[in-house]
């Protein structure tokens, strides 16, 4: 006769506790690292301003102390900018999906930030200035 419940007897219960422990450390993981990746960016020192840019969606301009031009990560002159940046970003009917980041340095002289602002502007590219976020 067993007076007792028999503690032999494996439980059928499933505990989630330790599933969800794991799925919030790799949400918290994912969520940290994705934040720190930026694409096609080449190292520039930003000027520093607040707001955020989101450059993984788009084409970067970038423009160095030297005064070198680069489309994304491609060395490209000056005077083929123009050219390049709409072979990247064809014209469509709506035109919502063009659109650069600009990163210049903080030394670039302004005309020539201007410069590629007037290229975006002329090709109804919307264009978007990154800066370092404080």
């Amino acid at each position: 006769m067993r007076i007792g419940k028999n503690k032999n007897k494996v439980s059928t219960e499933f505990n989630m506790s330790s599933m969800t422990d794991i799925v919030f450390l790799l949400l918290i993981f994912f969520m940290l690292t994705s934040t720190m990746v930026t694409t096609n960016a080449l190292d520039l020192v930003l000027p520093k301003g607040k707001g955020k840019t989101d450059s993984n969606k788009s084409t970067a301009v970038n423009i160095t102390n030297e005064l070198k031009f680069y489309i994304d990560k491609t060395e490209v002159s000056k005077e083929d900018l123009e050219k390049r940046l709409l072979e990247i970003l064809p014209e469509d009917e709506n035109d919502k999906g063009r659109a650069i980041v600009l990163r210049a340095e903080e030394d670039v002289p302004y005309k020539e930030v201007v410069f590629v602002m007037d290229v975006a502007n002329r090709n109804r590219i919307k264009t978007v200035a990154a800066v370092n976020p404080k």
